[in-house]
């Protein structure tokens, strides 16, 4: 039979890459573990893995079993979670992935007001599946995703919780704050400040200057929000930001927005969850409070 303990030695192998560091993950000695991988393959009757050197590699019959680890592993440790939730006089556990940068700052004033208004519902912030938030939701990593970005899905139902606009931030000195709105064109000559994100994930990208055939002369990736905005503030590139992040800070900064383009760069912010956990009656009321 195979047991929890298999799927664990499978993913930390597969993680990890060599004997050594997976036997370390697993608070194990390598003989330990060489043992435990001998023993699998028995009671598989074929062989997991191939060995080159000090890494293990996967057979086909190995990335079945790691397939399975994958989608097993997340829901048992969600299991005892909320178990040891419900111990603790609580009604359950609530995982929440982010796929955006400036979603961190919305989320926090959420969170709080949730915690205060839902004290029996254990919250987890889970960060490491950025920009793979749909795999984490699929595979049971995490219950929640706030994403601007939705996709047709049967399993996955993604509830939109507002809508917004995304601007053009600059210095209030800046020769662009004569303009009405702004046109791609007008950005071929700046340097744009940017989270750490793939130019076909950013809208300003994307939606603004791709399809004009337009770059910047020059984009600098920031990872803090308040770091960026102090460089604009010292003249130092403009950068794109949602309007109601960007309003928080124009009266402290020397700052000022723009509209992207005659309509406005228009988007949505969405929950996304598993169509199979819509009843879950704690998981609606953090939506509705994300839509108030």
């Amino acid at each position: 039979m195979i047991e929890r303990s298999h799927l664990q030695i499978i993913l930390a192998l597969d993680e990890l890459g060599t004997l050594t560091q997976a036997a370390e993950a697993l608070c194990l000695s390598q003989s330990a573990l060489s043992h435990q991988i001998r023993k699998l393959e028995e009671l598989a009757g074929v062989r997991i893995w191939h060995r080159i050197g000090r890494t293990l590699y996967l057979t086909p019959a190995g990335r079945e079993l790691l397939k399975t680890a994958r989608q097993v592993l997340p829901v048992l440790e969600q299991s005892e979670r909320t178990l040891t939730a419900y111990r603790d006089g609580k009604r359950g556990l609530l995982r929440i992935g982010v796929e955006c940068y400036p979603c961190y700052a919305w989320l926090k004033n959420v969170v709080v007001t949730f915690m205060a208004e839902a004290a029996d519902v254990d919250i987890d912030i889970v960060s490491q599946f950025q920009f793979r938030g749909l795999e984490a939701l699929r595979e049971h990593h995490i219950d929640l995703l706030i994403t601007p970005d939705p996709v047709d899905s049967e399993r996955i139902h993604f509830e939109r919780l507002f809508d917004y606009e995304v601007v053009l931030v600059m210095n209030d000195v800046h020769p662009l704050t004569a303009e009405e709105t702004v046109q791609p064109e007008m950005l071929a000559g700046e340097t744009l400040l940017t989270f750490p994100v793939p130019a076909e994930r950013l809208d300003i990208f994307n939606r603004f200057l791709a399809p004009a055939g337009i770059a910047p002369r020059e984009r600098k990736e920031i990872e803090s929000v308040d770091i960026m905005l102090q460089m604009v503030a010292f003249q130092r590139g403009v950068c794109a930001l949602p309007e109601w992040l960007a309003a928080g800070y124009l009266t402290t900064l020397p700052l000022t927005t723009a509209r992207l383009g005659q309509g406005g760069l228009n988007k949505s912010l969405f929950a996304a969850l598993r169509v199979a956990d819509l009843g879950i009656r704690y998981f609606q009321e953090f939506i509705e409070l994300g839509k108030r």
